[in-house]
C-alpha cells in the first residue's frame, strides 16, 4: 500500500495527498508531520516507523477548507473499488485535486466573494509587457489582457486572485515581489512548456474550436494569450473535465474603466480596511445591500472597476433611478431575488461534473422564476433595464427535463436513490418495483408459470448456492 501512496505522491509535487483507506483519509511521511500541525490531529505511526495522521472521511470537507486557507494544494485519492471485492491491494486513483483557485464547492467558498485563479506571463525586452489571466472558475468568467509591469501589482490588488500561476524558470524577480505583495496569495509553478507559446495557443483551440482567437477580440500573438493557455492546461490537470462552462475568453478593456492603482484603493478602504484587512468598515460592507450572492459578487467588481465611460455610468444611473421612483417595482423584484440561488456556481459544478442531484433541483427552482422576473421588467422606462428584458431567456426546455426527472427533494448524494420521479422512465420504474416488491413478483412469476406450463406442483425456490431455481415435483 505504501508503494501505491509514494507512486500517487510522485504523480503530484508539490501538493498533499489525502489517502482514502477504508473510513478514513490518511496522510503518510511529511503529509502527516504537516497535517498534524495544521489541522490539530493526532500523529501516530505505521509500522512503528512511518508517521501517519488521518481524518474521518464524513470531515473531509472541513479540513480541506482550512488547508486552502493556508495555502496549501490537495491531491484525492480515492478508492476504486469495494474492499470486499478487491483481489489484493485495493485499486486506488487521484480523481480530484483541489487547489485554493480551483474550488467550486459551497462550503469551501465565500458566497459573497469572487475566487479568481490568476495566470502571469512575463515578455522581456524592448517592448517589456505581462501577459495576464484569470478566471473565476466557479462562475466561468474568463478574462485576459496584456498590462506594463508597473502596472501588474494594481491589476492584481484589483482581482484579489487566490492563485496565481507563473513559469517554474522565470528568470526575474517577479515570484519574490509576488509573495511580498500578496502573501495571502498561493503561488503555483508551471513547468515552462506550459508557457510555450505554441502549446498555449493548441489549448486554446482546442478548447474553444477555433483556430484563431481574433474573433474574440485578441490579436493571436499576445503574451496574455499564452498566460490563458496555461492557466486553461492547469484547469484541465487538477480537474480531470472538459470545462464547458469556460465559454468564451474576453479582453479586459482598461479604457472602459477607471484606473484606480492599488495604493488607491487600499486608502479609500473600497473593499477592505485599512487597519484590520477586513471587509467590515469598508465602502463595500456600508453599501452592500445584495439580496443574493451574486449580486453581492458583482457589487464588488463594480467597486473594485468603476465605469470609466459617462454613456455606461448615465445608462446604469437611469435604472437606478427607476427603481427609485418605483417602490413597488424594487420591492417586487428584491423579493423574487431572494428565492434567487446562486446559478452561476451551480451551473459551474455541473460544467465540472461534480453537480449534485441536490444542485439540479435548485438549478429547476431558480429557472421556475424566470418568466416572473420578465414579466417585472417589461415596458420599462430606462434603455437598460428593456436590454436586460431583452437578454433574459426563459430556458423553458431546461426547465421542463428538470422537472420531468427529478424528484421535488432529491438528496446530495445520488447513492441514497429517490433522484428520478416516478413515471419519468418505465424501465426504472420496473426495477424499482422489483426491489421493492420482489416476493410478491416471484409468487406472481410462479402463477404465471404454472399455468403456461399447466404443471401445478412448479414451485419457485432460492438459496444461497444456487439462488433462484425453478422446482417441478
Amino acid at each position: 500500500m505504501m508503494q501505491q501512496y509514494r507512486e500517487a505522491k510522485a504523480r503530484h509535487p508539490g501538493m498533499m495527498l489525502f489517502f482514502r483507506n477504508g473510513d478514513f483519509y490518511e496522510l503518510f511521511e511529511e503529509d502527516a508531520e504537516l497535517g498534524a500541525r495544521l489541522l490539530g490531529i493526532t500523529l501516530t505511526r505505521r509500522d512503528k516507523s512511518i508517521p501517519m495522521a488521518g481524518v474521518p472521511h464524513h470531515a473531509l470537507e472541513r479540513y480541506l477548507g482550512k488547508l486552502l486557507q493556508l495555502g496549501h494544494r490537495v491531491a484525492i485519492c480515492e478508492q476504486m473499488e469495494d474492499a470486499s471485492q478487491a483481489k489484493g491491494i485495493i485499486r486506488r486513483e487521484v480523481n480530484r485535486v483541489v487547489t485554493p483557485g480551483t474550488v467550486t464547492e459551497d462550503g469551501l467558498l465565500d458566497p459573497r466573494r469572487s475566487n479568481h485563479l490568476a495566470s502571469v506571463f512575463p515578455v522581456c525586452g524592448r517592448h517589456a509587457t505581462v501577459g495576464l489571466a484569470w478566471v473565476e472558475l466557479s462562475t466561468g468568467q474568463f478574462q485576459a489582457a496584456d498590462v506594463p509591469p508597473t502596472r501588474l501589482m494594481d491589476e492584481l490588488g484589483r482581482l484579489t486572485p487566490s492563485e496565481c500561476l507563473y513559469p517554474e524558470n522565470l528568470a526575474s524577480d517577479l515570484p519574490a515581489s509576488l509573495r511580498e505583495t500578496f502573501p495571502e496569495m498561493t503561488l503555483s509553478s508551471r513547468p515552462d512548456w506550459n508557457f510555450d507559446s505554441a502549446t498555449a495557443r493548441a489549448s486554446l483551440h482546442n478548447h474553444f474550436k477555433v483556430t484563431t482567437l481574433t474573433g474574440f477580440g485578441f490579436d493571436d500573438h499576445q503574451p496574455c494569450l499564452v498566460a490563458a493557455g496555461a492557466l486553461l492546461q492547469y484547469l484541465g490537470e487538477t480537474l480531470k473535465a472538459t470545462l464547458p462552462h469556460l465559454t468564451r475568453l474576453r479582453p479586459y478593456r482598461q479604457e472602459h474603466c477607471l484606473f484606480l492603482d492599488e495604493v488607491t484603493r487600499r486608502s479609500l478602504e473600497l473593499t477592505r480596511t485599512l487597519r484590520d484587512n477586513d471587509r467590515q468598515g469598508s465602502l463595500l460592507w456600508a453599501l452592500d445591500r445584495a439580496v443574493t450572492a451574486m449580486g453581492a459578487r458583482l457589487l464588488q467588481e463594480w467597486l473594485a472597476s468603476p465605469l470609466g465611460q459617462r454613456d455606461e455610468i448615465e445608462r446604469r444611473l437611469d435604472a437606478v433611478e427607476e427603481f427609485v421612483r418605483d417602490a413597488t417595482l424594487r420591492q417586487d423584484v428584491r423579493e423574487l431575488l431572494r428565492e434567487v440561488l446562486d446559478l452561476q456556481r451551480l451551473t459551474a459544478r455541473v460544467g465540472t461534473n461534480r453537480a449534485s442531484p441536490r444542485d439540479l433541483a435548485s438549478i429547476a427552482r431558480t429557472l421556475r422564476l424566470l418568466p416572473r422576473f420578465k414579466a417585472q421588467l417589461s415596458a420599462r422606462q430606462s434603455a437598460l433595464l428593456r436590454h436586460l428584458e431583452s437578454r433574459l431567456e426563459l430556458c423553458a426546455d431546461l426547465r421542463e427535463v428538470l422537472d420531468a426527472a427529478l424528484t421535488d427533494d432529491p438528496p446530495v448524494n445520488p447513492r441514497e436513490g429517490n433522484v428520478i420521479r416516478q413515471g419519468y422512465d418505465a424501465e426504472l420504474d420496473s426495477l424499482r418495483a422489483l426491489s421493492s416488491n420482489g416476493k410478491n413478483w416471484v409468487a406472481s412469476y410462479q402463477a404465471s408459470e404454472i399455468t403456461r406450463t399447466g404443471i401445478n406442483s412448479l414451485k419457485v425456490g432460492y438459496n444461497q448456492v444456487a439462488g433462484y431455481y425453478i422446482e417441478v415435483t
